[in-house]
């Protein structure tokens, strides 16, 4: 790799990290699901955003990458811009890409924190703990930690409850 290749690409590294630093989103997310295991399945996504206005961006950090899509939320309010989102959910793309990417280049704000419990969530994912019920529960309770001030109480809804009643009498 030549020097002005090497700094072009810290160039673009350094963008990006400050991009998603701005305007990107680590999330875990759980929804019921009738047909898991355990009815409820854990949903990984690393997302920016970006007015239409600005898609370019979204399509320079997808090409780096080289994984995920952009998607389209039409808006049907007073906003004259849609809204585009580039999204990574495969758990293999963002264990082998995204992960790396910010251990070795730092998060500057509070989405650190987020990032950090993202990465341990997805690190389970990866070992397959989230298809155990004392797994869905760990990554339900690093979950409830981000994207938040406070934990939500995810643990304690009646739906839990009920499938832990069901788990220790040994229905499921």
């Amino acid at each position: 790799m030549s020097a002005d290749n090497q700094q072009e690409r810290l160039k673009i590294t350094g963008w990006i990290t400050g991009f998603v630093d701005g305007e990107g989103c680590f999330s875990i997310s759980i929804f019921r699901n009738k047909t898991s295991r355990f009815g409820w399945q854990v949903f990984p996504e690393f997302a920016v955003t970006q007015g239409e206005k600005s898609l370019k961006s979204l399509d320079l950090i997808r090409k780096f990458f080289g994984c995920g899509k952009i998607f389209v939320n039409r808006r049907h309010d007073n906003h004259k811009e849609n809204i585009y989102r580039y999204c990574i959910r495969s758990p293999k793309d963002l264990s082998a890409t995204i992960i790396p990417f910010f251990n070795k280049n730092k998060l500057r704000t509070s989405k650190i924190e987020d990032f950090k419990y993202f990465s341990k969530a997805i690190g389970m994912i990866i070992k397959r703990e989230h298809l155990s019920f004392k797994g869905m529960g760990k990554i339900a309770s690093i979950a409830s930690n981000m994207n938040r001030k406070k934990p939500s109480k995810f643990l304690e809804s009646p739906e839990t409850i009920r499938q832990t009643s069901t788990l220790t009498s040994g229905k499921i």
